[in-house]
């Protein structure tokens, strides 16, 4: 695939490709508009904690196939930003991508993530609300689902925030995300008791896409280029024939392989 792996420059010092991860490269939003046809966005996770903006999600079509899409959302702005905690997730958007997984796997429908997010937002009414759980129940349900999931990180991937919509039975990044246990910042602070030296973490935590392609912890990584179209063209060939491909296993040896993914790291 000529918008993949193969092409993606693994010359960059990890500490850049931590800085380009921070950046506006791709929006929420025109991810969804560039991949996919007549996305209807639903709210509300149904559970009394109302909709949390910074996950966006809903249905549309893939090259015609009718898929559930689930999107962090760091904002445009500076005010949709704030409103959106930079992509922080409390746990009511969890618990409305839950919703939508579960609805997918009950109609059938493949489900595609794209994770852009620091982290879980970790304020107050975060943790009064069992942030921790809302993670653990949304990798619990993709766990088990009988529809191909495939999760694409597009910017940053952080800690368990990401993990909670990175279980997957594909893992994509886009050449310049990340996707690690912590930020390089808290990483440092932790093991030097210096946050200044997070270039220096960066190099040794192996959060780049090169570094995980390497050890099989995701599965293939795409290209950037400043002609969206064309990214988004690749991409839309890929998905349909990978999902068309792990369509031809059944719901149980899904989940089963799924299953074995994880439990092997």
């Amino acid at each position: 695939m000529a918008l993949f792996e193969n092409l993606f420059k693994r010359d960059v010092a990890p500490a850049e490709i931590v800085k380009r991860s921070r950046e506006d490269r791709f929006m929420a939003r025109e991810l969804i508009d560039g991949l996919f046809e007549d996305f209807i966005e639903f709210h509300g996770d149904r559970q009394g904690g109302g909709d949390d903006s910074s996950v966006i999600g809903g249905i549309a079509t893939l090259n015609g196939k009718p898929v559930t899409v689930i999107a962090i959302d760091k904002g445009t702005d500076i005010n949709d930003k704030i409103s959106k905690r930079n992509g922080s997730p409390q746990p009511w958007g969890y618990r409305k991508a839950q919703r939508l997984m579960e609805q997918a796997g009950k109609f059938g429908r493949p489900i595609i993530t794209f994770i852009n997010t620091p982290g879980a937002f970790p304020g107050k009414d975060a943790e009064a609300f069992n942030q921790g759980e809302a993670i653990a129940q949304s990798i619990l349900t993709s766990m088990k689902l009988p529809v191909p999931i495939f999760a694409i990180i597009y910017g940053e991937g952080g800690s368990g925030g990401a993990l909670a919509l990175a279980t997957a039975d594909q893992v994509w990044m886009f050449e310049n995300a990340t996707y690690s246990i912590l930020s390089p910042e808290g990483f440092a602070s932790i093991l030097w008791k210096d946050s200044k030296r997070s270039d220096e973490a960066a190099g040794i935590m192996g959060i780049t896409p090169s570094d995980l392609l390497d050890k099989h912890i995701i599965d293939h990584v795409i290209a950037e280029n400043r002609h969206h179209a064309k990214v988004f063209a690749g991409m839309k060939e890929k998905l349909s024939k990978d999902i068309a491909e792990l369509e031809e296993l059944s719901g149980d040896e899904l989940i089963a392989q799924r299953r074995a993914r994880y439990r092997a790291f």
